[in-house]
């Protein structure tokens, strides 16, 4: 098939096109490079730089025999959806109805959208399924939210296929076709794993959902890092947050079996998710066991609004495609290692990165 991913600049997007590059498709990557870095293109894929929201350029590209849309674009802090919430809903709603009209006058049928189980807020049970009611607590799960509707509106009046996958926290990395690691490169970074391994190598960030690392004061001025973890006292086995994470190359394996079953007339959801999830202790245990670094770490009061356990289930998906999470915590955190110790060789530091225009 020939396919326009767009985002495809991005983390998750490029571990994906790569994938599809690989499975022996054709692939055209558009992005503006806001959040995306032209570096990270795979290898064999051509490069628009461009937004969704540009209705003619979008239109040529896909009247140029595209068979199906990946669509990554969209912003995704949830702290600045918050303070900024009318970006959110012209980048991320706004930009996909640009996208759907486009594929709307080319006959462009199928889509796979990149959605997110943040839509479900904080859910009255997990593992979360797909019955569980949309609850979004922040504009960026309600700008998400809001494109699953709007996929399901052109569903059925324009007779597209759509499927919407709906995950927490991708973890890892993937080497990709010319060989470079392709993996996480935010910034500010907002992740936990890539956050804690950044402070194995001394430098400073910013994690999520529940922890944070922060800059210490080390004996002697030496300026230590340290991770914080927020609570220690949650209902849990170990007493902190249980999160769900996903290696990205199981996520992006599940993007081109979602391209199958995109049906004429049908937007099907799928809640993609390890079943068990992981605490911040076990996070920074299995980064400990990897990077063989005593990563200092303290823990913090409780944040607001952080839930005990966030954890999707995968049942659905798991018998209607076959599909199920197969890379565990050691691999995510070794493949997010490989990736930040390449960056560190190539001369940037974790946390940081060289200047990109705007997407």
């Amino acid at each position: 098939m020939k396919l326009l991913v767009t985002g495809g600049a991005g983390y998750i997007g490029s571990v994906v096109a790569a994938m599809a590059l690989r499975e022996g498709h054709q692939v055209t990557v558009l992005d503006d490079l806001s959040t995306g870095h032209a570096d990270a293109v795979p290898a064999g894929a051509a490069f628009a730089e461009g937004r969704v929201h540009d209705l003619a350029r979008t239109q040529a590209l896909l009247a140029d025999g595209v068979d199906a849309v990946l669509h990554f674009a969209a912003k995704s802090l949830v702290a600045e959806s918050v303070a900024t919430p009318g970006r959110y809903w012209e980048n991320n709603l706004g930009g996909t109805l640009a996208l759907l009209e486009a594929m709307r006058v080319t006959g462009v049928g199928r889509i796979v959208f990149s959605s997110t189980a943040a839509v479900y807020g904080e859910p009255e049970h997990t593992p979360i399924d797909e019955a569980a009611p949309p609850r979004p607590a922040n504009p960026y799960g309600a700008s998400k939210m809001a494109v699953d509707t709007a996929l399901a509106e052109h569903a059925r009046m324009h007779r597209i296929g759509a499927v919407s996958l709906r995950y927490f926290n991708v973890a890892g990395a993937q080497a990709g076709p010319g060989g470079q690691w392709l993996g996480e490169r935010h910034n500010p970074e907002t992740h936990l794993i890539p956050s804690i391994l950044a402070v194995a190598l001394g430098a400073r960030g910013t994690g999520a959902d529940g922890a944070e690392t922060d800059g210490g004061n080390g004996a002697g001025g030496d300026g230590a890092r340290v991770v914080r973890l927020f609570g220690d006292d949650y209902p849990t086995p170990d007493g902190t947050c249980i999160r769900d994470y996903i290696h990205v190359t199981d996520l992006a394996r599940a993007h081109m079996l979602a391209l199958e079953a995109c049906v004429p007339g049908e937007h099907r959801i799928y809640n993609l998710g390890s079943g068990a999830g992981f605490s911040n202790l076990e996070v920074l245990g299995a980064c400990r066991e990897v990077t063989g670094r005593d990563i200092p770490s303290q823990f913090a009061p409780r944040r607001p609004g952080d839930p005990a356990v966030l954890v999707a289930s995968s049942g659905r998906i798991h018998a209607d495609l076959g599909w199920r999470a197969e890379r565990g915590l050691a691999a995510m955190v070794a493949d997010a290692w490989q990736f930040t110790l390449e960056r560190a060789s190539l001369g940037h530091p974790a946390g940081r990165q060289p200047a990109s225009r705007a997407e």
